[in-house]
């Protein structure tokens, strides 16, 4: 039985993912793969791929047993990534030289008890795309797989490698590419899986994207991709390849950290824990950073999982609040869809508002609009539409602070009595006559009325002042320092 757990565990939950680096972490002081190993566990991480992108050394052999046999003990995943440059598709000496370094990575295989080998497929070396170029790969791969039980037949019973008498030999992975003319798109990557028994897809999330000039933005667009490999090859197994990417006109230039790729990681991550129950998914971090974004990865799965029980938890309260109220839970759907419509409603019709609960410049808001938009606005409020956006921001400005200001009078007015009011009313010598807003209404031209009489008569009083002034200075001026010199 193959030693497998399909969830790890954190914090009471599973996730149904492993994450791990594309060979040993940066951080690690030791180079060997068991050190590797042991930080990658204690970082809570329990998935690796060993990288043999050039060659396999025979001194590698010793370090790759002891590997092995820890991942076997540990219930680790190990992988492993064969020949980076590979040309499958060339004639017989490229492909001859293609597959004696692919026999090498097999052997590594067996003996670090990998789960997965990675393998490219490489230019198209004058084939056509389409079905000459997928027959051709197709039947190295077929090759590849027949190879590999062979090599896990070779000492099935031999003590040194206990996890070859479970009969799970290593699945050959086909990675999709990232360039346009490589071989390796994923519908010819489906392709091909779906002909040849033992083969798996390698979803390199960087290279899709990048071949679909940033096709992947949404948890949708993620749901859409799992959902084409299963209804394709009908599977649930997947292994996959994340990093940030640099792309240009279709093609992978580098890869980059997550934060710094348009490429995000979040959407799958929502995807995972909302609809990803049914997926036996490993995850290796391809970036710069390697460990550092894995370890990236699985906050923002913790995250998503998070907010998803938070959710949950609101929709229990509401559901057991609704009951005790006599609604059913049919009622309860009715009526939250009925009032999330007019939500959505009231949110496209409604003009820019102040809120005072919480501080918002409007300035910010209305910066967000474009000119016409601004014009409109001023329309609507009666207010000229001549200027530039700055003039046409704080000629609204103005104007939303005046209303805020008169909103504000009028609340303080809405909680006094008809009696209040007309009191306050009799005081200014104002008929006190009419409804509640028309006695609000009355206080307030009242009252900016004495606002305008108090400034004209401080404004008035100023001039007063300044022409007393003036005249004292006249009178000083009647004994300058000349006449004082004169009186002695």
């Amino acid at each position: 039985m193959y030693r497998y757990r399909f969830a790890r565990k954190a914090g009471g939950w599973t996730i149904p993912v492993r994450l791990g680096p594309a060979g040993v972490p940066l951080s690690c002081k030791g180079r060997t793969i068991v050190e590797g190993m042991d930080d990658i566990i204690s970082l809570g991480m329990d998935a690796m791929e060993v990288q043999t992108v050039r060659m396999v050394a025979p001194s590698h052999f010793e370090q790759y047993w002891q590997a092995g046999a820890l991942s076997y003990k540990a219930d680790f995943e190990l992988n492993i990534h064969g020949p980076y440059y590979s040309e499958i598709l060339g004639n017989k000496m490229q492909l001859n030289r293609t597959l004696s370094k692919l026999e090498a990575s097999l052997q590594a295989a067996k003996v670090l008890n990998a789960r997965h080998i990675t393998c490219h497929v490489g230019p198209y070396c004058g084939n056509s795309k389409g079905r000459e170029a997928n027959q051709i790969a197709a039947n190295v791969f077929a090759g590849a797989v027949e190879r590999i039980h062979e090599i896990w037949e070779e000492d099935s019973d031999h003590p040194v490698f206990p996890w070859l008498s479970e009969k799970k030999p290593t699945k050959i992975g086909i990675e999709t590419s990232g360039r346009q003319n490589l071989w390796g798109s994923i519908e010819e990557v489906l392709e091909v899986v779906n002909h040849v028994e033992h083969t798996v897809p390698v979803i390199n999330f960087a290279h899709i994207h990048a071949r679909g000039h940033g096709r992947l933005k949404t948890s949708e667009d993620y749901g859409e991709l799992f959902d084409l490999v299963r209804e394709t090859i009908g599977t649930k197994e997947f292994y996959c390849h994340f990093s940030g990417v640099e792309h240009l006109m279709g093609n992978a230039m580098h890869y980059t950290q997550i934060k710094k790729s348009d490429l995000n990681f979040e959407p799958l991550a929502e995807f995972l824990v909302e609809d990803g129950d049914w997926l036996d998914v490993t995850i290796i971090s391809d970036s710069p950073l390697l460990e550092h974004d894995a370890m990236y990865m699985s906050q923002l799965i913790s995250k998503s999982r998070h907010r998803q029980l938070e959710r949950k938890a609101r929709e229990q309260r509401r559901r057991e609040l609704a009951l005790k109220s006599g609604m059913s839970p049919e009622e309860l759907e009715i009526r939250e869809k009925e009032a999330a419509e007019k939500r959505r409603t009231a949110e496209a019709s409604a003009p820019i508002q102040m809120f005072d609960e919480i501080d918002i410049d409007p300035r910010k808001i209305l910066d967000t609009k474009t000119v016409t938009q601004l014009k409109e606005i001023c329309k609507e409020k009666d207010l000229p539409v001549s200027g530039k956006k700055n003039d046409l921001i704080q000629r609204l400005y103005v104007k939303m602070m005046e209303e805020k200001e008169i909103e504000k009078r009028i609340e303080v007015y809405e909680h006094k009595t008809v009696a209040q009011l007309k009191d306050m009313l009799r005081e200014m010598n104002v008929p006190v006559s009419g409804t509640k807003p028309e006695l609000i209404s009355k206080l307030m031209v009242a009252e900016d009325e004495l606002m305008e009489q108090a400034k004209s008569e401080k404004e008035n009083e100023g001039e007063s002042n300044q022409n007393v002034e003036k005249v004292k200075e006249n009178n000083d001026d009647l004994f300058s320092d000349d006449d004082d010199d004169d009186l002695f």
